[in-house]
């Protein structure tokens, strides 16, 4: 799990995180996910292995606010000679109920 501090710069002006702002916490969550496992960005992009986001579905079912700590679950559901692709879900932390996740296809 990724914690992620949400910041008022995250937020529209009720406090409430603005949606494209999860598309940018996927993607932390992806290069960490990579990064644990010990495979950095900067060694695939000096190797010409570029990653190309092709398909985001997200579903909102709950806001995200203002200073919540958020917990990010990246998982890899499928991986292939060309294709990787993760599914995202983010909770506040002490919660279980999800706020926010991506369907993969």
């Amino acid at each position: 799990m990724l914690p992620i501090r949400v910041y008022y710069e995250d937020t529209d002006c009720g406090g409430v995180v603005y949606y494209a702002n999860y598309l940018r916490y996927f993607e932390r969550g992806r290069t960490e996910f990579l990064r644990d496992r010990g495979i950095p960005l900067t060694d695939c992009h000096d190797k010409g292995i570029l990653f190309v986001v092709t398909r985001a579905e997200v579903e909102y079912l709950s806001p995200g606010r203002y200073n919540d700590l958020l917990l990010l679950d990246t998982q890899l559901t499928e991986m292939s000679r060309i294709t990787m692709t993760f599914k995202h879900s983010i909770k506040r932390e002490g919660t279980e109920k999800e706020l926010v996740t991506q369907i993969p296809r």
